[in-house]
């Protein structure tokens, strides 16, 4: 609105003033009686849903070509792993925008983790694929009777990961920028070549190609029957390294309290950067006392499947926790674990399924660590990037990769739910 001869002449505090007259020409609001603005030809959220029209879930069977072997093999809990099983599931939402994500098990599980994830894929159609937290908890609920941990959680995990994929994929970013990442590369370590299956002059020869191929630490498993074989083999490897390069151990809950106590001061010497699981997966509190006892950090988590597990492991003070997104129920009770676990100054290093845990890595606010093993490599199109000890985010959108014909080659089942839009 144009001044008048006269509102020009008024000092230029008055004139703002009057112009904010002009213009604001509700001098107050109605507080005595009740009243509704309701526009009711406006779009609604629910109006704009892109509904989940089709899923796919496949029984995928990746073969080892020489069985591995760790402390729980040596001690008879278990046989050597000979095969990983996966479940793929891949998701389309009414508009065509899609994700992909997997769960697995190793040695036993994979056929029953099949069953139960299409027993409740049905319930996520016709949902909208943007309301993950929702999803995630209607699946949760149509499997309740069997527990919220387990095989329960472990069969939401695809789904999950299928549709935090998606929603990243919508946003044209990778995951980890799409959840506000803290860095674009996360420090990595191998396990892969340090087995107890593997001679020490192989495992010698595994870490000189490791460092060569630009990875920042190396670990180890242990949890020998004789102890004195676990000190050889880590006392060897550290000398190889030299000072100061990152180097962990991993006994795979093989220890009771007082061997463990035993092995962590024998290992104290060789400037770890962690003792793994030295006890029992759900002895929270003693890995809490040796995180205490020792200057050696503790590591532990891999093995739990809930939030609420992690919740009391965390609670418990060990110094490294090490969720696994697909155990857990995926990313979605990952990101929750995320937050208590820093609010408590824990430290993050993920278990296994680096395409997924890289993106989360990166999001941690305290630097973490990626485990690498490249034994998931042939089930992809695309491979990661790995240097100066660190592996680095893709620029692709979503979680970045995609099923390769390998990965079809070794499907043993399909099953698919609704219409492809």
């Amino acid at each position: 609105m144009a001044a008048s001869a006269s509102e020009k002449r008024l000092p230029s505090a008055k004139r703002i003033r009057l112009d904010c007259f002009f213009f604001c020409t509700i001098m107050s609001v109605e507080s005595n009686i009740v009243s509704y603005a309701n526009d009711l030809n406006a779009q609604t959220a629910s109006d704009r849903a892109d509904r989940i029209a089709h899923i796919k879930l496949s029984h995928c069977v990746l073969p080892l070509a020489t069985p591995v072997s760790d402390a729980k093999v040596l001690t008879g809990r278990q046989k050597p792993m000979t095969e990983i099983a996966f479940i793929f599931c891949e998701i389309q939402a009414q508009s065509g925008a899609s994700g992909i994500g997997f769960g697995y098990s190793k040695r036993a599980g994979g056929p029953g983790l099949f069953a139960h994830a299409q027993e409740i894929a049905p319930a996520a159609l016709g949902e909208d694929a943007n309301d993950i937290a929702k999803l995630w908890t209607k699946l949760m609920w149509t499997g309740a009777s069997m527990g919220r941990s387990g095989m329960t959680s472990q069969a939401i995990s695809p789904f999950d990961v299928a549709l935090w994929d998606m929603k990243a994929k919508r946003a044209g970013l990778p995951l980890a920028k799409l959840l506000g990442a803290h860095r674009d590369s996360v420090l990595c370590y191998n396990t892969s070549g340090g087995f107890l299956h593997t001679p020490l002059d192989q495992v010698l020869k595994n870490v000189e190609i490791s460092r060569a191929s630009g990875i920042g630490g190396i670990k180890l498993k242990v949890g020998h029957p004789d102890l004195k074989v676990d000190i050889q083999r880590v006392s060897s490897v550290r000398k190889l390294l030299g000072d100061g390069f990152p180097l962990m151990v991993d006994a795979n809950q093989q220890w009771d309290r007082i061997s463990a106590t035993r092995a962590c001061r024998a290992l104290e010497e060789y400037d770890l950067t962690w003792i793994e699981e030295p006890l029992d997966a759900m002895d929270f509190e003693g890995h809490g006392q040796l995180a205490q006892r020792f200057d050696t950090p503790i590591a532990t988590g891999e093995m739990l499947t809930s939030f609420n597990e992690h919740a009391q492991l965390i609670e418990a003070g060990t110094d490294f926790i090490q969720p696994d997104a697909p155990r857990v129920g995926g990313i979605s009770p990952f990101l929750q674990i995320m937050q208590l676990a820093d609010y408590k100054g824990r430290m993050l290093a993920p278990h296994f399924a680096m395409e997924i845990h890289l993106h989360l890595s990166a999001a941690y606010p305290r630097e973490s660590w990626l485990e690498h093993f490249e034994w998931l490599a042939p089930l992809f199109n695309e491979q990661l990037t790995l240097k100066n000890g660190r592996m680095h985010l893709p620029n692709r959108p979503g979680l970045g990769f995609t099923l390769s014909e390998q990965a079809l080659a070794w499907t043993r089942s399909s099953v698919e739910f609704g219409k492809r839009p």
